[in-house]
């Protein structure tokens, strides 16, 4: 008895000895636990015999495996018995664990997983130091996943409590998760929904009551007469489309206000004025350049009120004339309407003076008083049509129409008025004599540009002119004009589309141009025999917007080295440029000048300068004597 407990101690110490470098060896990295595990899993019961070692100690031989299995098969048995039970668990675990819980197989597979892992690590590979797998693979029950019902678990004694709690917890999920049969349910779902349509829905109609009344209809929206009988259908007739701005007749136009009523005897009071105002006026051909400090002060002691703001058209201004009357101060504008309204300052109150006609369907852009009888307004529209207006006769002559075309400007080619050039906006010009019969033109000119928009005749050598279109000013000889003309000096200095181009008034020796570049530039056209130089660029917004006419840089009459431009800049102004590009002078209004004056004009001999603005107002700055 004494033997059998002292070698039951013994067996004991050992057992505790074991355990203890167990636990420092599970300090170290080189160790790896391999211990008994047997789980039971979608219901099967899989053994796996664990032997500790440690990769200090290692020495070949030292683990052997059971007798039992020795007994049973040989080494090669055993491995091929181990691949077969790892397949087959594969089998099991694969088509219920990848439904139920991807968490689950993970945890089952994890040991094996470090078995190989590690077992990879180890210098040498024999069917004796890796994991035998016993052959037997036993069925098992629901519910037993115990520790006392789970065979095999005691027969390894270094199997730690936690451990075999573990096992067991993982043995109960797979079971709950397989007892749930997720997979089977959700199949069944997919059916169900498959099958399944979703209801549809029926709107369901009214029943109509036997003796309700309907409701009353038309017979005439029925087309059915009161008989019964059904009408005849009456043929439609097209409506024609009306134009918006119809052509007005050819021929001569009565001079007609429209914001007047019919009272000739005003209307002949009026007319009688302008023409007399035409005997009256001087012409000084000799005029002389003054300093600019005189001018400066010219142009500081002309002023604005009330009395000189009047609205004349009834839409936007697109051209304004200054008669050369001396005495009088008498203003022409052309509206975006088609109107002519003409404005005597000197009436009082303002609205008695504005007589407005109506000689156009569309813009005039483009009014001239005739040099050689200031009686006469000359006037061009987009509508094809140019007309001469006779204050003595109380009438618009036409002088030339082409419904063909649209007209842009033009100039006068002979000082008496009997010879005029006419710009189209197609690129082409005519020739247009007022001593011919008729109102045709003598000849039409196919030039190279795109548009034109302004054409000026040059002062003193007339024969020369000049235009300007989208992205090219060209100057032409009227003596060598053909079918297709060749301009004889281009200007091409310009990056975008050019509004306007106007010889100096006085010698034609310069020339400005105002372009969609936001610059003003001045060229040197004192020779016309080769190509002009650019002197001066300014600086100028005349991006004006879609609501506002353009901005066209004229020269003062006075003042050949001076131009006159309306401004965007606030407050609202018009400004005078040297033609150095140094600022000569701006004239404010405060609340007489509250909007953009694009359109500007200087009488050739008085200190007044006329500007109109988008909504058909005339803003007339004039010397305080004269006012």
């Amino acid at each position: 008895m004494s033997g059998s407990g002292t070698a039951a101690e013994e067996k004991a110490g050992s057992r505790q000895r074991s355990q203890v470098n167990e636990y420092k060896e599970n300090e170290n990295t080189d160790y790896v636990s391999l211990r008994p595990i047997q789980t039971t899993v979608l219901g099967k019961t899989a053994k796996v015999y664990l032997t500790p070692f440690s990769l200090n100690t290692y020495k070949l031989g030292q683990f052997k495996c059971p007798k039992s299995l020795l007994e049973k098969n040989s080494n090669n048995e055993v491995m091929c018995k181990k691949t077969e039970i790892k397949k087959t668990c594969r089998m099991l675990l694969t088509p219920k664990m990848k439904a139920t819980s991807s968490k689950t197989e993970s945890t089952v597979q994890k040991p094996s997983l470090d078995i190989n892992t590690e077992s990879s690590k180890l210098p040498y590979k024999s069917t004796s130091d890796v994991v035998i797998l016993s052959d037997d693979v036993e069925s098992s029950q629901d519910g037993e996943s115990d520790e006392d019902n789970t065979p095999g678990l005691d027969d390894f004694s270094g199997l730690s409590p936690y451990e075999r709690k573990r096992l067991k917890n993982i043995s109960e999920n797979a079971n709950f998760f397989a007892s749930l049969q997720l997979s089977e349910s959700a199949a069944r779902l997919r059916e169900m929904i498959k099958k399944s349509k979703p209801p549809e829905s029926k709107r369901k109609k009214p029943k109509k009551r036997e003796n309700e009344i309907g409701c009353r209809r038309s017979m005439r929206l029925l087309k059915v007469d009161p008989s019964g009988i059904p009408l005849p259908e009456t043929p439609t007739q097209p409506t024609p489309e009306e134009d918006e701005n119809p052509l007005l007749p050819p021929g001569p136009l009565e001079m007609v206000p429209e914001n007047r009523d019919d009272n000739s005897e005003l209307l002949k009071g009026f007319l009688l004025t302008w023409a007399e105002m035409s005997k009256s006026s001087s012409k000084n051909t000799e005029q002389k350049l003054s300093s600019i400090k005189s001018y400066k002060a010219n142009l500081n002691g002309m002023v604005i009120n009330e009395d000189t703001v009047c609205k004349v058209t009834r839409g936007a201004v697109f051209s304004v004339a200054l008669h050369p009357s001396e005495t009088r101060t008498l203003v022409a504008a052309g509206a975006k309407s088609g109107q002519v309204g003409l404005w005597d300052l000197s009436q009082y109150p303002k609205e008695d003076g504005v007589y407005v006609f109506h000689p156009h369907s569309q813009p005039v852009s483009c009014l001239c008083f005739s040099p050689a009888n200031p009686s006469h307004l000359l006037s061009l529209s987009y509508d094809g049509t140019l007309r001469c207006g006779d204050f003595s006769r109380a009438v618009f002559e036409e002088v030339y129409r082409n419904e063909r075309s649209s007209f842009s400007s033009f100039d006068l080619l002979a000082e008496d008025a009997s010879t005029l050039i006419v710009g189209h906006w197609d690129g082409s010009m005519s020739l247009v004599d007022r001593r011919t019969p008729g109102t045709s033109c003598e000849k039409l000119i196919n030039s190279s540009m795109r548009k034109i928009r302004t054409v000026h005749v040059h002062p003193v050598h007339r024969q020369y002119f000049i235009t300007a279109g989208l992205s090219d000013t060209h100057i032409y000889d009227a003596r060598h004009l053909k079918p297709r003309s060749q301009p004889l000096i281009s200007l091409t200095e310009h990056t975008k589309s050019i509004a306007s181009a106007y010889f100096s008034p006085l010698t034609g020796n310069r020339v400005v141009t105002t372009s969609a570049d936001c610059k003003l530039r001045i060229f040197d056209s004192s020779c016309l025999s080769s190509q002009i130089a650019l002197l001066t660029t300014i600086r100028h917004n005349t991006i004006t917007g879609r609501w506002l006419t353009r901005f066209q840089a004229v020269w003062d009459p006075k003042q050949e080295d001076c131009i006159v431009v309306g401004s965007m800049a606030h407050p609202r102004r018009v400004e005078v440029f040297h033609e150095t590009g140094k600022s000569v002078h701006s004239f404010f209004g405060g609340e007489c000048l509250a909007s953009v004056c694009s359109i500007n004009a200087m009488h050739p001999t008085r200190y007044i300068l006329a500007g109109g603005n988008s909504s058909g107002k005339i803003h007339v700055f004039m010397d305080q004597e004269s006012c």
